[in-house]
């Protein structure tokens, strides 16, 4: 399993930016693909998850209405829409999965959001 994370940067409050994640080593296409975060000092937390299809996404209370995940089966990369950027929402975001062998990590991407 490989998982390659792209997109962080330094954005301002209020702003937007998009992650990705390329896959590969696995069949993409059959698992929950996740995104979690970890901000300094903090135990890393799940953000948004994704169903298989695309269809059931799931996310943290503290990102509802503001992340969108989304994932492209043909890509197969599953993607991190993120909008209205808070100060706390600065971490270190890691795509994520398990194929049943344990939850394999991406080296993660960071995200600082500050004027």
């Amino acid at each position: 399993v490989q998982l390659a994370e792209s997109g962080g940067g330094l954005v301002q409050p209020g702003g937007s930016l998009r992650l990705s994640c390329a896959a590969s080593g696995f069949t993409f296409r059959s698992y929950i693909m996740s995104w979690f975060r970890q901000a300094p000092g903090k135990e890393r937390e799940l953000v948004a998850s994704i169903g298989s299809a695309g269809v059931s996404r799931n996310y943290a209370d503290s990102v509802k209405g503001r992340f969108t995940i989304s994932r492209d089966n043909a890509k197969n990369t599953v993607s991190l829409q993120m909008t209205s950027l808070k100060p706390e929402d600065t971490a270190v975001y890691y795509c994520s999965t398990n194929t049943g062998g344990g939850r394999q990590w991406g080296q993660g991407t960071q995200v600082t959001v500050s004027s």
